[in-house]
């Protein structure tokens, strides 16, 4: 199953009151007259929109979950960033998450726990003060995009955690999108490619 989810719904709940991916999949199932078995492939976190993909078996899942592994499943963002970034670069940093905090942050690479994290970047368009980029993930690191471009000096506009502390637009839901996903059926083999444009605030001032 390929759907879009919003900002603001988690990919999976434990034990929360308030509506999930998975939830409302297997909700739909259900009302579908399906077996209402939801696999779980990848995550999207709370705050971030985009195209996502589950299982609906579980043979289907343990294929998905195995091209996630292997780097063969590929995902693309588009990010609304505060500054004015290189036309295009590849970014590396090692990541450590800290599970209290439910954050993430660049360490060196002798820190134990820490995880080396890529991602490569172009600029799409300028707009005054914000940058307009397209994201390829190499890894898939805990809040990787958001805690990599702020570190280089780029943070992504209406982040919270990780954003400017002296950013003034009133709540503005964050500027990330899971625009693009790439992967093989796990039936037939043929390659999928599933895209969507942003609906996020941060998004409008662009045009896709």
């Amino acid at each position: 199953m390929v759907c879009y989810k919003e900002a603001g719904i988690a990919t999976q709940s434990a034990g929360s009151r308030s509506m999930d991916m998975v939830s409302l999949l297997a909700n739909y199932r259900k009302n579908q007259g399906e077996e209402p078995y939801i696999g779980l492939v990848h995550r999207l976190d709370q705050p971030v929109e985009g195209v996502m993909v589950f299982g609906k078996n579980k043979t289907a899942t343990a294929n998905l979950s195995k091209q996630v592994q292997k780097r063969s499943f590929s995902k693309k963002y588009y990010a609304v960033v505060w500054g004015m970034p290189q036309e295009k670069d590849t970014l590396v940093d090692y990541l450590k998450r800290d599970g209290k905090t439910n954050t993430s942050k660049v360490v060196s690479e002798n820190e134990p726990d820490s995880k080396m994290a890529k991602l490569e970047y172009r600029v799409l368009d300028r707009k005054e003060e914000q940058s307009l980029l397209l994201v390829l993930l190499h890894t898939g690191r805990h809040h990787q995009i958001r805690v990599q471009l702020s570190s280089h000096g780029c943070p992504i506009v209406g982040d919270r955690k990780y954003g400017k502390t002296t950013e003034n637009m009133g709540y503005m839901p964050l500027g990330l999108c899971s625009c693009f996903i790439q992967f093989q059926h796990p039936v037939t083999g043929k390659e999928m490619q599933f895209q969507i444009d942003p609906k996020g605030a941060a998004f409008s001032p662009f045009t896709f």
